[in-house]
């Protein structure tokens, strides 16, 4: 029987490092392995040719990947804080979101959703988040956050319908982690919301992935298993 192995993408975040520990400690796979732009090879979302570097680097370890877990994202890319009014939209502040939150996800789905097995049970898990709902949208604001992570969640979707075709027990979903202290979410968090510490998140939403079937793919969940409406 082959090992199994367990990838993080965008391992030293505060997501990411936690998840890589929860994985580690669960004993479920044989071998976890994380990359960040602190590893070697490197992952960085706005070169592709470190994302196919890092798939190349996977694809060339001894058993079958039975998960990838995609932690990369930001909320305020090089400092910059979510609009509050359209007046404040910025084409170059845009595209930075949708680099880092759409864009580079989807090359990690291009590298990585081929090295998963043809039979075996296996997850492609990326971060999403409730405000890329546009259904559950009525606050408003963060409209670059927003609109990039609505992208990411319909690269998901059209991901998965595709992977369902050659790989049909493997599973592409987005997952909300809920509100996470992390430096992401620093300044952000409201009285009276629910903050999780990152331990606590990462393993909800690994229970989460425990829980999926391949007939769930392409879908939008919480952090505790509930769909989120597109």
């Amino acid at each position: 029987m082959s090992s199994r192995i367990a990838l993080v993408l965008g391992s030293t975040g505060g997501i990411g490092s936690a998840v890589m520990r929860s994985l580690n400690c669960s004993e479920q796979y044989d071998e976890v392995i994380g990359f960040s732009r602190s590893t070697v090879p490197g992952l960085d979302l706005l070169d592709e040719a470190s994302v196919e570097a890092c798939a190349n680097r996977a694809r060339s370890i001894s058993g079958s990947v039975g998960l990838v877990f995609d932690a990369t994202g930001a909320l305020t890319p090089e400092g910059v804080r979510p609009e509050k009014s359209m007046r404040e939209i910025d084409p170059v502040n845009f595209a930075k979101s949708f680099a880092i939150n759409a864009i580079g996800p989807a090359l990690l789905m291009k590298h990585f959703l081929p090295i998963l097995p043809k039979e075996d049970r296996s997850v492609f898990v990326t971060l999403s988040a409730r405000v890329g709902s546009i259904t559950d949208n009525r606050a408003g604001g963060w409209y670059a956050y927003r609109a990039a992570k609505a992208a990411l969640n319909q690269v998901v979707r059209t991901a998965a319908v595709e992977l369902a075709r050659k790989k049909p027990n493997a599973i592409c979903v987005a997952l909300h982690p809920g509100t996470v202290r992390t430096s992401l979410t620093d300044g952000f968090s409201k009285t009276g919301l629910e903050v999780q510490e990152p331990e606590a998140a990462s393993q909800s939403l690994l229970s989460v992935i425990d829980g999926l079937s391949p007939e769930q793919s392409g879908q939008f969940f919480d952090h505790r298993g509930a769909v989120i409406p597109w």
